[in-house]
């Protein structure tokens, strides 16, 4: 069985390899990442990151990934909303967050110390950014407000994660320009 390292390096590789592929792929990991049962198990923002530092290298195109990650986080964060808008109760009694059930009660704290800043807020934050829109779901946050939230904040997160890979990739390059290896 592959390890969580080993699936991440065959997902770069495969994009690498194959570029008109990395927009689908970054859709479906920043969707992936942004679905409430999902981002606790899996850390697609790693690879999201790790897609970040072959742009110079690979030619991949920072704008078209953008929009293809906003766009996976905001619709992942959106299905989150309808769960908890449309299953109150049940939400909690289901795996996973019937083994983590502080994550419900702290996401409903966070969202009403900070209001729609908590759906931006928690998008940067592992544990949060999985309980935070269910939370506003189940507690009926005004639709428009959440969708403006969380729109804006999918843009500027998908944005950090990919130039924060872009720009260890350009480090990385320079490093090994500068010691002569590449």
């Amino acid at each position: 069985m592959l390890s969580m390292e080993q699936y991440a390096q065959q997902i770069l590789e495969f994009v690498r390899d194959n570029r008109d592929w990395a927009a689908p792929i970054v859709f479906l990991l920043a969707f992936g990442e942004s679905i409430a049962f999902v981002s606790l198990v899996l850390p697609f923002w790693a690879i999201l990151v790790g897609l970040g530092t072959l742009m110079q290298a690979s030619g991949l195109d920072l704008p078209v990934l953008l929009v293809a990650a906003a766009i996976g986080a905001a619709l992942g964060d959106w299905l989150s909303y309808w769960l908890g808008f449309h299953y109150h109760e049940q939400i909690s009694k289901m795996w996973p967050l019937s083994r983590y059930p502080e994550l419900l009660p702290r996401g409903q704290d966070f969202m009403k110390k900070y209001g729609a800043w908590a759906i931006v807020f928690g998008r940067f934050s592992g544990p949060l950014r999985a309980s935070v829109p269910l939370a506003a779901g189940i507690f009926e946050m005004d639709k428009w407000k959440f969708q403006l939230a969380n729109w804006s904040s999918a843009f500027l997160w998908a944005f950090v994660l990919l130039a924060f890979g872009d720009v260890i990739g350009v480090v990385i390059k320079w490093f090994w320009q500068s010691l002569g290896l590449s």
